[in-house]
């Protein structure tokens, strides 16, 4: 182990910014953590349906403002895109294949995903498993997916994008609500918000590439601001206390960004900033850089993953469960409508975790980066920028 953290150590440029790296492992952490306890997986009458405590458990709806954390991704995101592509410019290679790059380390681990899944349908349908059980599981391992065609979208427009001031954007998602919730507009408008709800965090970060990091006093006022913009909406103009989607619910700060998930996606990222300086005294040490290298090395394999783990527990000790004659097991196959559940989904969470680690074992792979031959040749007299993966 020694060993492998002084390699890790040894082989990280300079140059490297860990804090990013850091901020990602958390974003991606948030993201598994915050599925894996608001998603129930409940047996009814021969099928598997989902559920989520936050509609039976409204006091837990501040996991929910722990967890989703997809705002730090894009402020990472936008942040790294813009200093790579500025790199990328100055070693004269063309924006198509910095793009092709990028996005091809971000869905070639979606084709293993999906040709198991296929197969894995497939199988079930053939088995006489219900169509519901078998739509239900494809709709959870697949949803996750629109974020990644969000983040390719904005990372194949960084140049377009890198310069546009993150109030633009948020003032679409403000009028768009406008619309949708003081007018009753069409409930399609709401599309819009994908992209300029997203945008908001991307082009933050770009724009902390671009003219350097935030003064604490403006990171606070991110983080006081948003969280009190938010606590108003919610408060005051009919927005959802819960910040991920809630089945059964009237409205979803998620499914489209809402006016309220943008805000307190704004109070994340200024907590982000803040958070940097300690994250970078933190990483000195070398086993927390190789913790978070290890991380990030495969964080698109876990984010794809991590539901297909979650599945196959579930359905190993629902089959367990038939074979041996007991009744469904609390926090993996019963309804998640009292605090017994929570503490017993609690207990299955380790369970889920090395369940995902077999899947990156399998898969992570195909996340790695291919190196050719034929890198563009460095131009005398320019200084090659470190490049962020």
């Amino acid at each position: 182990m020694r060993d492998v953290v002084r390699r890790v150590s040894a082989a990280t440029p300079p140059g490297r910014d860990r804090a990013l790296d850091a901020l990602r492992a958390l974003a991606i952490l948030g993201v598994v953590l915050g599925h894996w306890l608001v998603t129930a997986l409940v047996a009814d009458s021969g099928t598997l349906r989902v559920e989520s405590p936050l509609r039976h458990l409204p006091e837990l709806t501040a996991v929910s403002w722990v967890f989703q954390t997809l705002a730090v991704f894009f402020l990472v995101g936008g942040y790294v895109a813009a200093r790579g592509h500025t790199a990328a410019r100055a070693r004269g290679e063309s924006h198509g294949r910095w793009t092709a790059a990028r996005l091809g380390r971000l869905f070639r681990p979606v084709v293993p995903l999906l040709a198991v899944w296929t197969v894995a349908s497939t199988v079930m349908l053939g088995c006489g498993v219900p169509w519901q059980t078998v739509y239900a599981l494809g709709k959870l391992v697949l949803s996750p997916l629109w974020f990644l065609l969000v983040l390719a979208a904005l990372t194949a427009a960084t140049p377009l994008v890198a310069r546009v001031h993150p109030l633009w954007p948020l003032a679409v998602v403000l009028h768009v609500d406008v619309i949708r919730f003081g007018f009753d507009g069409p409930s399609w408008l709401g599309g819009l918000n994908v992209p300029a709800g997203w945008l908001v965090p991307y082009c933050l970060g770009a724009l902390l590439a671009r003219r350097g990091p935030l003064a604490p006093a403006a990171a606070w006022t991110l983080l006081l601001g948003g969280a009190g913009a938010t606590g108003l909406l919610v408060a005051f103009a009919g927005y959802p206390g819960a910040m991920v989607g809630v089945p059964g619910a009237p409205v979803s700060n998620l499914n489209p960004p809402t006016l309220a998930a943008v805000t307190f996606g704004l109070a994340q990222c200024g907590a982000a900033v803040l958070l940097l300086g300690p994250l970078r005294r933190a990483l000195r040490r070398p086993v927390a850089w190789a913790a978070v290298a290890a991380l990030n090395l495969g964080a698109v394999t876990v984010f794809l993953w991590h539901q297909t783990a979650m599945i196959a527990v579930t359905a190993g000790g629902l089959l367990t469960a038939d074979r041996l004659g007991h009744p469904p097991l609390t926090g993996l196959h019963t309804v998640p409508d009292g605090h017994d559940w929570v503490l017993a989904r609690l207990g299955w969470l380790p369970l889920f975790a090395g369940a995902l680690l077999v899947c990156v074992a399998a898969f992570h792979a195909y996340e790695r980066t291919t190196r050719t031959a034929r890198a563009p040749k460095r131009r005398p007299g320019r200084r090659t920028e470190t490049r962020h993966a």
